[in-house]
C-alpha cells in the first residue's frame, strides 16, 4: 500500500453512499442513477474482487414543492443542504480509515464528496472525467444549473455558499487538477482555464496522443504535489453510443475501451483515495446499459485484471 499517499484503492475497506440528486441538472430522472448502479450489481463486483464492502446508504435529498431559483443558481437551498450532509458522512467514512465510494447523482454532488474528502488529505489532486469542464459560476452559466459548477466551487470560484460547503475554502488548487475527455465547454470556462493554466485533456488531445499517452501526463501531472488523488467521473465522459443513460451527451466521447484503459493506469498507479461516478439516467438508458458500464469501469479502476 502506498502510504504516502493517504490511503489508496489497496485500502480493501470502502464505504458506498449514495446521492439520489437530480436539482443540479436541467433532466430529471438522474436522482435514480445510485439505485441503478445498485441494481446493476456493484456490491458484489467489488466483494468479489475482495473488497469489504459497507453500504452506508443513501443521503435523503429534500424535494421543494416549487421551482427555486437564487442568483441564476437553480435550487440553491437543497443543493447545498444535501451537499452538507454528503460532506459530513465522507468524512466519517474517511475518519474510520475507510475507502469512500460516492454514487449520483448528478455532478453538482462533487461539492459535497470533495469537501468530505479534502478535509483529511492535504494536499488533493482531482482527475475530473467529465464532457464538461463544470467551472462555471453564476455569473457565466448559461443555464444556472449547479451541475455545471462544482469543480469551479472546489476551486474557490463562484458562490459563497458552494465555495463554502464544509466549512472552508478553497478544497483543491488548480495545478493539483487534470480534466479528461473535455468536448463542450462554455466561455466563461474556457477564459477560466486560461486564467488559472488549469490542465485539460481535451478528445482533440486524446485522439492525437492516445489514451495512454494522456494518462501517463495526467497521472505524473496530479501525483507530483499531492497526499492522495480523487477521481470525479462523469458518465457523459464517456460516448453515448457506449454511454446513453446520461442527462447531458455530447458525441465524439471516450470509447468504452479508453475508458477502461485509463482507469487500469490509474489503478495501477496507486493513487486515489476517493471516487465517485455520477450522471447515470435510467430514463435515458437502454436496459441499465450506462449503470452496467459504471459498474464495469469501477471494476477496473479497483484493481480487477484478465490476468
Amino acid at each position: 500500500m502506498n502510504e504516502g499517499k493517504g490511503g489508496t484503492f489497496m485500502n480493501k475497506n470502502m464505504s458506498i453512499v449514495g446521492v439520489p440528486m437530480d436539482l443540479g441538472a436541467d433532466r430529471r430522472g438522474v436522482d435514480m442513477g445510485p439505485s441503478a448502479i445498485r441494481y446493476a450489481g456493484v456490491v458484489a463486483r467489488l466483494e468479489k474482487m475482495g473488497f469489504n464492502i459497507e453500504d452506508r446508504g443513501d443521503i435523503f435529498v429534500t424535494r421543494p414543492h416549487h421551482f427555486t431559483e437564487t442568483e441564476n443558481h437553480k435550487y440553491l437551498d437543497e443543493v447545498v443542504e444535501a451537499n452538507e450532509k454528503l460532506a459530513n458522512v465522507v468524512s466519517d467514512i474517511m475518519t474510520a480509515g475507510r475507502f469512500p465510494l460516492v454514487l449520483g447523482g448528478d455532478h453538482s454532488i462533487a461539492l459535497g464528496t470533495i469537501a468530505g474528502v479534502a478535509k483529511h488529505v492535504k494536499n488533493l489532486g482531482v482527475i475530473w472525467f467529465d464532457a464538461h469542464g463544470d467551472l462555471n459560476t453564476g455569473a457565466t452559466s448559461p443555464s444556472g444549473n449547479i451541475h455545471g459548477m462544482p469543480l469551479a466551487a472546489s476551486l474557490g470560484y463562484g458562490h459563497e455558499r458552494l465555495t463554502n460547503i464544509g466549512g472552508y475554502t478553497p478544497k483543491v488548487k488548480a495545478e493539483n487538477v487534470v480534466i479528461i475527455g473535455a468536448r463542450d465547454l462554455d466561455q466563461g470556462e474556457r477564459e477560466l482555464i486560461k486564467r488559472i493554466g488549469m490542465k485539460v485533456f481535451t478528445m482533440h488531445e486524446i485522439d492525437k496522443l492516445g489514451m495512454a499517452r494522456v494518462m501517463d501526463e495526467a497521472i505524473a501531472h496530479v501525483s507530483k504535489k499531492t497526499d492522495g488523488v480523487h477521481l470525479s467521473l462523469d458518465l457523459d465522459g464517456l460516448d453515448p453510443h457506449d454511454a446513453p443513460g446520461v442527462g447531458t451527451p455530447v458525441i465524439g466521447g471516450i470509447s468504452y475501451r479508453e475508458g477502461h484503459v485509463s482507469l487500469e493506469m490509474l489503478a495501477d498507479a496507486d493513487i486515489l483515495c476517493s471516487a465517485e461516478f455520477v450522471e447515470v439516467n435510467p430514463i435515458l438508458d437502454r436496459e441499465n446499459m450506462t449503470a452496467r458500464v459504471a459498474v464495469a469501469l469501477m471494476s477496473s479502476v479497483f484493481g480487477d485484471k484478465l490476468l
